[in-house]
Order: C-alpha cells, then sequence, then structure tokens
C-alpha cells in the first residue's frame, strides 16, 4: 500500500493550498513537510526534488510531482474527479482555468504592499461581482443540477468552492446575488470530507494576515 501523499511548501496558503482542498475532498490524508527557512528550499533544490527550482512538491505514488496545475490534474483523475469523458474533462479544465485570474489576485493579495491593497480590493470585487461568478452561476442555472460537470463533484466544483471561501473573507457580502453559488457552496461543504476539512484543527490554512507574512519575508527573505 502507497504512503501518504507528502506535501512540501511553507506553513501558509498560497500555491498548496488547492492541492490540500483536492486531497481534502478526495478522503485523501496527507502529510506536509514545512519549509522554515530559506535553507530548508536550498537543501529539496540541491538534492534534486525540485525540477524548476520551485515548491509546491507533492510526493506521491513514487514521483515528486512539481507545477500546481499538474499535481491537481493528477489528484483529480487519481480520485475520479476529472469528469467521465474527454467533454466532461474539457469543461472542467474551462471552468478551472476560468477561476486562474481571480483565484492569482485573491492568493497574492495578503503579500501585497499596504499602499496596493485596497486597489487590488476593489479589482477583486469588481472582477468576482461582474465577470467570474455571473459566468458560474449562468453554468448552474443552464441545466439545473447539483455540480458543475455531470451532475457530480469534480475539481472545478471544489476549487469554486474554495475560491468563493476566501472571496468571501474580504468580503462578506460578495455572493449576495448569486443564490446557486451560495447553494454550491454550501452542497460541497456538507459533503463528509471536506466537512472534516472545514473543522477547526484541520490541515486547511488561515488567512495569511500582515505578521504572518512579515514573519515569512524573515525567514526567507
Amino acid at each position: 500500500m502507497a504512503g501518504k501523499p507528502i506535501l512540501h511548501y511553507f506553513d501558509g496558503r498560497a500555491r498548496m493550498e488547492s492541492i490540500r482542498w483536492l486531497l481534502a475532498a478526495a478522503g485523501v490524508e496527507f502529510e506536509e513537510k514545512f519549509m522554515k527557512t530559506r535553507e530548508d528550499l536550498e537543501k529539496l533544490r540541491k538534492d534534486g526534488s525540485l525540477m524548476f527550482q520551485q515548491v509546491p512538491m507533492v510526493e506521491i505514488d513514487g514521483m515528486k510531482l512539481v507545477q500546481t496545475r499538474a499535481i491537481l490534474n493528477y489528484i483529480a483523475a487519481k480520485y475520479n474527479l476529472y469528469g467521465k469523458d474527454i467533454k466532461e474533462r474539457a469543461l472542467i479544465d474551462m471552468y478551472s482555468e476560468g477561476m486562474t485570474d481571480l483565484n492569482e489576485m485573491v492568493l497574492l493579495y495578503p503579500y501585497l504592499p499596504s499602499r496596493d491593497k485596497d486597489g487590488r480590493l476593489t479589482q477583486i470585487k469588481e472582477k468576482s461581482r461582474n465577470r467570474y461568478f455571473p459566468a458560474f452561476e449562468k453554468v448552474l442555472k443552464s441545466h439545473g443540477q447539483d455540480y458543475l460537470v455531470g451532475n457530480r463533484l469534480s475539481k472545478a466544483d471544489v476549487h469554486l468552492t474554495e475560491l468563493l471561501y476566501h472571496t468571501e473573507e474580504l468580503d462578506s457580502t460578495i455572493l449576495a446575488n448569486f443564490p446557486l453559488l451560495k447553494a454550491l457552496r454550501t452542497r460541497v461543504s456538507n459533503l463528509p470530507t471536506v466537512k472534516k476539512f472545514l473543522q477547526p484543527g484541520s490541515q486547511r490554512k488561515p488567512f495569511e494576515d500582515e505578521k504572518f507574512v512579515e514573519e515569512l519575508k524573515k525567514s526567507f527573505g
């Protein structure tokens, strides 16, 4: 029996959090090895574990996978969260990629200089309300099903639920006009595996506040 996946990253969200969410939704237990200093990162680089000298890196099934989307796609395919055929997979990829622009803005927001945060927050709210959330609300309305693709859970639903939680942390009213997105978030959140992940004490990481960001910069600066 293969061991648990091992996630190599620092003890924060950023580019590893979507991987944690997807593994948790699939009901997969995982271990984490946190880098605490630049020396920890250099050690991984020197021992050849990082193909492009970057993290995240996940040890799974005898491989050391890097590049976030490649890792997510492998997990989705392995745990049946990637549709039943090539057409469904294309839609799942399209929806997942469609979230990338907004997700990048949200995950990088805590690391911005204070002077840039107000402008970025305005941009996040505008793009959420006027571009991305209406698009996914329309998908759910068009077929009247519980999930985005094929009426069953896929990585697209998990990614979108994570994004909804993270944008709501920045603006608690952001979903006010999107009842189907709110219903999807509730539906996914009530799945036993996700419900467990959302409980206090899980491997889900908190929002990165200014203190966290400063300490991280000191450790890796």
